[in-house]
């Protein structure tokens, strides 16, 4: 298995321990690579749930022009909802592993088609 793989092995495990759901393993992968580089850069491969400009990070450039989501309050409210399920004491928040849990909340897989 190549780095890639291993990553994405996490990342479910993460689904599965830490946010209590089953992930599809083939939307994961497609998140995972749509993340690109990111995801073997320490610091862009997680998500600072705290940090106001992380937050609008994740909406600008995933929410709005990946998943073609209108801006809104409904987009923070999700964000909110996902860093919850993750654990806000949950230090690492893989990016990939919320963007993939975001994609889920709106019902964008075909996105990823």
């Amino acid at each position: 298995m190549g780095k890639r793989d291993d990553l994405i092995a996490q990342y479910a495990d993460d689904l599965r321990n830490k946010c209590g759901m089953q992930p599809d393993i083939d939307l994961l992968t497609k998140v995972t690579i749509g993340c690109g580089p990111a995801i073997y850069n320490a610091d862009a491969s997680t998500v600072a749930g705290s940090q106001p400009d992380e937050i609008e990070t994740v909406k600008n450039n995933f929410l709005i022009k990946k998943l073609g989501l209108a801006d809104g309050p409904q987009l923070d409210d999700a964000i909110a909802q996902v860093i919850e399920v993750y654990g806000k004491s949950e230090r690492n928040k893989y990016r990939a592993v919320v963007y993939y849990m975001l994609t889920k909340h709106f019902g964008k897989e075909a996105v990823y088609g």
